[in-house]
Order: C-alpha cells, then sequence, then structure tokens
C-alpha cells in the first residue's frame, strides 16, 4: 500500500506545485522502488489545476527514463464533467464494485500488523491486528 508521502488528497483548495511535485515523484528514477503514487479525489480539482496535471504528467512522460512507474488517479464515477477523467480516459479502468463482506476479506488479508511490532492496533481488542482502523464520530475533533 502506498504510504503518506505517496497519496495526494485533492481538494478544490490542492494548488498546481503539489500536483506537479507528486507527478515529478512518480515519474522520477527514484519511483523504480515500488513506490505507488496516488491523487485521491481527482476530479475536485479545479480546472486550472487540471490542465496543469495533464500539461505535466505528459510533459515528464516524454522526457523520462522511467517506464515501469506506478500512478494511479481515483476519480468518481458521478464526476462526468471533471477534466482530469476526459484528459486521462485512455487510462481508465473501472473497478468492479465489491460486497462488503469480500472488502473486509481482502482488507483483513492485506493489512496485519507484522510480529513483533508494537503499533496502535493493539489498543483494539480484536483477535487479528490491522495497520488501518478506521473510527468515526458524528461529533468532530472529540479526540479520536
Amino acid at each position: 500500500l502506498p504510504t503518506y508521502d505517496e497519496v495526494l488528497v485533492c481538494t478544490p483548495n490542492t494548488e498546481e506545485e503539489e500536483v506537479e511535485l507528486i507527478v515529478r515523484r512518480a515519474l522520477s528514477s527514484d519511483s523504480q522502488n515500488q513506490k505507488i503514487y496516488c491523487l485521491l479525489g481527482a476530479e475536485k480539482l479545479v480546472y486550472k489545476v487540471s490542465k496543469q496535471l495533464e500539461s505535466h504528467f505528459f510533459r515528464l512522460l516524454q522526457s523520462s527514463t522511467v517506464h515501469d512507474f506506478r500512478f494511479l488517479i481515483f476519480c468518481s464515477t458521478k464526476a462526468h464533467n471533471s477534466y482530469v477523467i476526459t484528459a486521462f480516459d485512455t487510462y481508465k479502468a473501472t473497478i468492479p464494485c465489491c460486497s462488503k463482506t469480500e472488502i473486509q476479506a481482502y482488507l483483513s488479508t492485506h493489512l496485519k500488523v507484522p510480529c513483533g511490532t508494537a503499533p496502535v492496533a493493539q489498543a483494539f481488542e480484536e483477535p487479528y491486528q490491522h495497520n488501518v482502523k478506521f473510527i468515526l464520530s458524528n461529533r468532530a475533533g472529540m479526540g479520536k
């Protein structure tokens, strides 16, 4: 799974520099160390930043010597009018929906805490320990 430095969560306030930085990282020679760079919610980018994403990506792709990079752009299927979806349409891969049970089974087999570590996951009393926990609250900022 990608680490925090490999993921950019996009909002309407995401700036061109942030997008350019993650594209540069993905297409640099250092990216061959199996890192997975991701843009989440790329449909939320404003038009100007979306154009810059396309421009930087294809410009750097032409000049890059890396051919086995890992760069994923996640967009909502409901965002039909997004420039990002149009610009990268030839690379589009639709992920089939899975049931909640299938997703839970996948996560429980792939997100195990390695033996001998003392992660935050030990705070939970479940028989299996995971690297990821989702904590939801109806009241924001209450010490989650």
